[in-house]
């Protein structure tokens, strides 16, 4: 029991600092190609960050473990909205644009509601994960194209502060040392999350609870922990079009790119039924949390701190809500 808690930690350590590698090597690489930064946010740093999601829910797709797949992203999307934008508006209130009020949040909205719909037969088939892997091309590409114009035009901050973000990474210039870092990045984050879902399963079978609640909670958090740090490091640099950008975009990716490969690698069965698992009420929470920035922004384009504290409780009452189901 005490080894298999400690692999799990070691997962979720090995899962963190191996995105930071992952992102380092890809955007230093991707400088060296002559990429600009507001695409190497848009692409690089957007899939880094959200790879330790990506690689835990294709390895529990394949696994077997399609709950702990389905939930990592769930709770994944409800985590980054709930306590990762709450940490980040305690931190400093976080100002937004009207582009991530007007369409991006709607297009989560739109996308959540997507998924929920194909998820009601209680599986995810070839065919829908490769429509979901075809919206976040479609997304992508969208929101380079948007970015592109709206930066020529000097009215997009998000485009701005992106471009701070990536100038932070620190730049390796040797072609040969970027490789090795993304070696190493890539390495970590499969062997990370291979010790993780592995010691998670016999933690999950000592403490009798079932894998869906894994997935929802302790994987979901440990997989959020990139997106958390560069939340509210943005937060603290007062950079927050940045913050809540990037929480957004990383909601979307983990619905359309996370399941849509998954689903790809092998089709995601829900275990039970899609209503009888319960999984209907935690995506009805998700849509219910990602529609609460929306409304707190759509008047003054600010989370608040009271709204943080508001978002926080929200986790706390849904974790406890999992904890006495469970």
């Amino acid at each position: 029991m005490t080894l298999n808690l400690v692999l799990f930690v070691v997962g979720f350590i090995m899962l963190y600092y191996s995105a930071g590698w992952l992102v380092k090597g890809s955007s230093s690489l991707a400088q060296s190609l002559g990429l600009t930064p507001l695409v190497i946010g848009l692409t690089v740093v957007a899939f880094g960050t959200s790879a330790p999601e990506l690689v835990v829910s294709i390895m529990s797709s394949v696994k077997g473990k399609s709950m702990i797949a389905v939930g990592n992203v769930v709770g994944s999307n409800i985590c980054n909205i709930t306590l990762v934008l709450g940490i980040s508006a305690l931190v400093h209130p976080i100002r937004g644009s009207w582009a991530v009020i007007q369409r991006d949040i709607p297009i989560m909205l739109g996308v959540s509601l997507y998924l929920l719909a194909i998820s009601l037969n209680s599986e995810i088939g070839r065919l829908e994960g490769a429509s979901l892997f075809g919206g976040i091309i479609i997304y992508t590409c969208f929101n380079y194209y948007i970015s592109v114009k709206e930066s020529k035009q000097k009215t997009h901050y998000e485009s701005i502060a992106f471009a701070h973000a990536i100038n932070d990474i620190e730049y390796i210039a040797s072609k040969s040392k970027q490789i090795i870092w993304i070696t190493a990045g890539i390495a970590g984050v499969v062997v990370g999350a291979e010790i993780l879902i592995d010691s998670a399963v016999a933690v999950m079978k000592v403490f009798g609870v079932n894998e869906k609640f894994i997935g929802l909670t302790i994987v979901a958090l440990g997989t959020s922990l990139p997106e958390l740090a560069t939340s509210v490091v943005a937060a603290l640099r007062k950079e927050t079009d940045i913050s809540i950008g990037n929480l957004v975009g990383s909601n979307v990716f983990n619905m359309l790119s996370v399941l849509g490969v998954a689903a790809l690698a092998k089709p995601i069965t829900i275990p039970g039924g899609f209503v009888h698992s319960g999984l209907l009420v935690d995506y009805l929470f998700m849509i219910f949390v990602s529609v609460l920035p929306w409304l707190m922004m759509r008047k003054m384009q600010v989370v608040t701190r009271r709204d943080g504290i508001i978002l926080l409780s929200c986790y706390v009452g849904y974790v406890l809500y999992l904890i006495i189901k469970t």
